[in-house]
């Protein structure tokens, strides 16, 4: 933990890890509030807080309130300084790079966009290159205390290696990303799955603190799943726990990219719903846009796809509710904007599915900007700052 800060004992110290973790996804918090919490001394939580207050990642408030009934001065709460530190995060998509600055509590100070000259590797890491040289030479001055870079890609990724195994809408195989733009930036790079990452984000910094499991599904280009479970994020032996766009809904659906058939994102994908809208109009030419243009004014045919769509997506999200039971599902993505047409849909094949209390799980719908995806990118680079 914190290596480049000359804490030595930090890196072994899970007390450290544990109150600072506790404090920066659900502070301020008062030291005896953070023993009890953590089942530890108040002595033990003092000591471990000390380094970070002098080093500057933590700092106390002001007393607002005494530490129990007859106690005697009131306690002044443990909070995070934000701006300690600044972390980088970038979303990778197939056609464009979405970065941001952000502090130490996964604030978003900065942002840039900049569209990709090619999908190849080569130019992707070019383009990288010159958006984090702009953020952090722009307004702000963030270089000086930015150590940490978050990366964010769809796909198979291993974000212990930063490899990225597969990307199939970059068609991307074995990249060693995380190595390739550490030397590029002379950041320390974290490669993590977009679904994951933004998973990380709520978890940490969103809808998903304090809860000890939930689940993120986002609709779009892909269909994802991000999965928390006892309060930590899974991954799986294999790194792709979570991959509900490939459970298979309908024997005799269409074929699917990974190879299967009737998979969740081979039906409601926005390229699977863009083609099949050709399809069924006779139109090669037609675009997403203008198939929700359709839809929204009737177009039976253009209905029907979206409907099949939101179908199969409350199939998958009723999958992740009997296998994980959990406390909370929350539904994202760039396709959202059409979640008009979805919503009803995507209710129905859920309730359908859904066995038992299953049904009950709240459904909280969060369209998000990519800006958020990036976001998600830098809180994994502060989880690998927290928990190397």
């Amino acid at each position: 933990m914190f290596p480049e800060t000359g804490l030595g004992s930090l890196a072994v110290a899970p007390a450290a890890t544990a109150v600072f973790t506790a404090v920066l996804t659900e502070g301020p918090l008062s030291r005896v509030s953070l023993a009890r919490r953590l089942g530890l001394s108040s002595a033990a939580v003092t000591k471990a807080a000390r380094p970070l207050i002098d080093t500057g990642y933590l700092h106390e408030l002001a007393a607002t309130e005494r530490t129990g009934p007859g106690a005697g001065r009131p306690a002044s709460p443990l909070a995070v300084r934000a701006d300690r530190e600044f972390f980088v995060g970038v979303k990778i998509t197939a056609d464009e790079l979405i970065g941001v600055v952000c502090d130490l509590r996964a604030a978003v100070r900065a942002t840039a966009r900049r569209p990709l000259a090619a999908p190849d590797v080569e130019a992707v890491l070019t383009d990288l290159g010159q958006l984090v040289d702009g953020l952090l030479d722009g307004p702000g001055d963030y270089r000086v205390r930015t150590r940490r870079l978050g990366l964010a890609i769809s796909g198979d990724v291993d974000r212990t290696t930063g490899l990225v195994r597969y990307s199939p809408f970059l068609q991307w195989r074995n990249v060693p990303l995380g190595q390739r733009v550490a030397r590029i930036t002379g950041l320390a790079a974290t490669v993590e799955n977009d679904v994951k990452a933004l998973t990380a984000a709520e978890h940490w910094f969103g809808e998903g603190v304090g809860a000890e499991s939930f689940a993120l599904v986002t609709v779009g280009t892909g269909i994802g799943c991000g999965l928390v479970v006892h309060g930590r994020l899974v991954s799986g032996s294999h790194g792709v726990a979570g991959e509900i766009g490939h459970l298979a809904v309908d024997a005799n659906g269409p074929s699917c990219h990974c190879g299967g058939r009737g998979c969740v994102e081979a039906i409601a994908g926005t390229q699977a719903i863009v083609r099949q809208a050709r399809e069924r109009t006779g139109r090669p030419e037609l675009t997403i846009d203008a198939a929700v243009a359709l839809a929204r004014a009737g177009d039976e045919q253009v209905g029907a796809v979206f409907a099949r769509a939101g179908n199969a997506i409350g199939s998958g999200i009723a999958a992740v509710a009997n296998l994980v039971g959990p406390a909370r599902i929350v539904v994202s993505g760039e396709g959202l904007a059409a979640y008009d047409l979805f919503e009803a849909h995507i209710r129905t094949g859920f309730e359908r599915q859904a066995f038992g209390a299953a049904a009950q799980c709240p459904l909280s719908i969060r369209p998000l900007p990519f800006e958020e995806w990036a976001r998600g990118a830098a809180a994994v680079s502060i989880q690998s700052l927290v928990v190397p």
